[in-house]
């Protein structure tokens, strides 16, 4: 079927001035006007899963690295992806801290040797790391009775996709490059359905079984050996405003998950809670206080404190 000889009328002066005045209506009360003149300030989104992928492959180049990888050039492949990686991420890490600047401007000098501070301390974590997610593999495969080996869990647990993204993601965060690390977050969050903040402190062996929907907010605390289930959220139950009405940022308002605790499938705990070591916590219980340690927290023994809803009926 051939073309119409004639097109149809989009008005596209039209749309494209719109959208114009959209942006600057927008640009000003958010001391953006240099927006346009100035060129891309934020980092890319398709970089940083790039970079992520680049380090993977360098902290598990047998596993995640490329195809035909040998033992033998294992050494060189993860210098070679190092170099590329973390050259890619500086660049990535100059453009965040331009754009957080860019109240208090500081020269293009001084924003880069903050940029290559940032990379370089990065950089010295990855070995560390790495240990760090080994213990995460070992408890993903200890844990899971369906899991046949190590490598099954490396590949295919959304789980341990998730802890790969945010172990990356909250060095960035420490280290003050707090965009980048969300980016990384978000990356992992589209992936697999777990939605961890970079911000999160999460301790040694920890393990997401099956994963999808979990939520983790930004300044919760999670001991070692800690097992979560699917639809698990740690979130905050209330966000008090400031004097000018906008939400108070930063304040500790995510709960503390203390040693060897286990929460089931769609339990939902909040605010600044503390869950006592070894206390394990049902499915689908809703939490807003303090557990102590040992508990065994279900929906039964959650009606059984309510006034009037004791065991005997009464």
């Amino acid at each position: 079927m051939s073309s119409p000889s004639w097109g149809p009328n989009w008005n596209l002066d039209g749309i494209v001035s719109g959208l114009r005045a959209a942006r600057v209506d927008w640009r000003g009360p958010q001391g953006r006007l240099r927006e346009a003149s100035a060129g891309r300030e934020f980092p890319s989104q398709d970089s940083l899963r790039q970079i992520v992928a680049q380090l993977s492959g360098a902290l598990f180049p047998m596993r995640l690295g490329p195809i035909d990888l040998r033992e033998e050039g294992e050494d060189f492949y993860v210098g070679h992806t190092l170099g590329e990686a973390l050259d890619a991420l500086l660049g990535q890490t100059y453009l965040e801290l331009r754009h957080l600047g860019r109240h208090e401007p500081q020269s293009c000098e001084e924003t880069m040797a903050r940029a290559v501070q940032i990379v370089r301390q990065f950089g010295a974590e990855l070995p560390r790391l790495r240990r760090a997610l080994d213990l995460d593999v070992t408890a993903a495969y200890q844990g899971d009775p369906a899991a046949r080996s190590v490598d099954e869990v490396l590949l295919c647990y959304p789980g341990v996709t998730a802890m790969i993204h945010h172990r990356l993601a909250n060095v960035l965060y420490r280290l003050g490059a707090p965009m980048l690390a969300r980016i990384v977050a978000e990356i992992a969050h589209a992936e697999t359905g777990i939605d961890i903040h970079p911000g999160a402190t999460i301790g040694k062996r920890f393990f997401i079984d099956h994963g999808t929907g979990v939520v983790i907010g930004e300044t919760a605390i999670i001991g070692d050996r800690v097992r979560l289930y699917q639809m698990v959220t740690l979130g905050a139950k209330r966000f008090p405003p400031g004097e000018n009405g906008e939400l108070k940022k930063g304040l500790p308002r995510h709960p503390i998950i203390e040693d060897d605790v286990v929460i089931y499938a769609g339990a939902t705990i909040l605010g600044r809670v503390v869950i006592g070591k070894g206390s394990t916590i049902g499915g689908n219980v809703w939490l807003t206080r303090d557990v102590a340690p040992g508990s065994n927290v279900t929906q039964a023994s959650l009606v059984s404190d309510l006034p009037g809803c004791g065991l005997d009926g009464g």
